[in-house]
């Protein structure tokens, strides 16, 4: 059972880099919203609009920005980008310790390259030709394919699946029931039937990735699938063959990119995306909840589809009229071309 921790507010300042005001010996040992927050735990004021909820707060200190200072009389940590702060200082407090290093008797282990800072956990398979790097651990019943190689400082949790020949880069967080390396979903049509197209790519993912739990990435059919250094995957995201994901995107769950889809860097997909093969999402762009991307964007932006949440009598109003919308737009036009022509001869 993980142990809690207790950091003094001037270990969480010098940690963090950050001035602080108060008893530099006072201890911290856990993170607390400002409305739940006890003595004994730090909490963070990141939107200006609950800086009300400072006054009442049992928090032993509050990460808030200098020019709310004055508005409170406890302790605190000084930060322009609270939320930011909070999330570096969620490190220091994390219950999650790496296990120590070495492989477990049960683990079955065939390949003469791991690192011994490396930690493999209870009944883990590592095939033939594989690469465990340094300080990396891989959590019970993860399965590395052969010749796959996994950088420094990486954690895979329960369960992850690697398939044969997929690369990580340093410090990759995969979590439980992932499986990277799949086959694509390739088939040829033929009389008798389909006809696998066997996937001989791999997976490349950069460096400070992290991926959830239960994605599927499937591997290239010719060349490889990329995930770029940076990118954030929520839970549930299918990534299918040959996709490329641009450096520091991030997605929401349940996203899912069909076959040879590119994505640019700084891009973000809210939860339940869908963006059909074979298209080019630009540098910058942020697609809002549920929509459906079915052609190449060019410009960066925010781009929306789908209906949104109405009373269900009048979503079924809308919904039939959608099938006449094709013949109001003919009726338009014949119209505005009928207006032009009596403009034009009325000279």
């Amino acid at each position: 059972m993980a142990t809690t921790k207790q950091l003094s507010l001037v270990e969480v300042a010098r940690a963090l880099g950050v001035d602080y005001r108060g008893d530099g010996s006072c201890l911290l040992s856990g993170i607390a919203p400002l409305s739940s927050a006890g003595p004994g735990q730090l909490s963070f004021l990141a939107n200006r609009k609950y800086a009300a909820a400072l006054a009442s707060s049992e928090a032993s200190a509050v990460i808030l920005p200098p020019s709310l200072a004055d508005d409170f009389q406890g302790y605190c940590l000084f930060s322009d980008d609270p939320y930011l702060m909070f999330a570096r200082a969620s490190a220091l407090f994390d219950p999650l310790e790496r296990p120590r290093a070495g492989i477990h008797p049960s683990a079955v282990v065939m390949s003469d390259d791991i690192h011994p800072s490396a930690s493999i956990g209870a009944n883990c398979v590592v095939e033939t030709g594989a690469v465990i790097g340094e300080g990396t651990v891989l959590a019970p019943g993860t399965v590395v394919g052969a010749d796959s190689r996994i950088g420094c400082n990486c954690y895979l949790h329960a369960n992850v699946t690697l398939y044969h020949g997929v690369v990580l880069g340093d410090e990759v967080n995969i979590h439980s029931g992932t499986v990277i390396g799949g086959d694509g979903f390739g088939f040829a049509p033929s009389a008798d039937g389909w006809v696998k197209i066997h996937q001989l790519g791999g997976v490349r993912i950069g460096n400070r990735v992290e991926i959830g739990a239960n994605c599927c990435i499937d591997r290239g059919a010719l060349d490889d699938t990329v995930i770029e250094d940076g990118v954030i995957m929520d839970d549930q995201i299918m990534i299918a063959h040959n996709v490329v994901v641009g450096a520091g995107t991030a997605m929401a769950g349940c996203c899912q990119v069909a076959g040879s889809a590119v994505i640019g860097k700084r891009c973000t997909l809210a939860g339940n995306v869908g963006v059909v093969g074979h298209i080019t999402i630009c540098d910058g762009v942020h697609v809002t909840a549920r929509t459906m991307v079915t052609r190449s964007i060019k410009v960066p932006g925010s781009y929306s589809s789908g209906t949104p949440m109405m009373d269900s009598g009048q979503w079924r109003k809308s919904a039939a009229r959608f099938s006449k919308l094709d013949e109001l737009h003919r009726r338009v036009v014949a119209l505005e071309r009928q207006v032009k022509n009596q403009q034009q001869e009325d000279g």
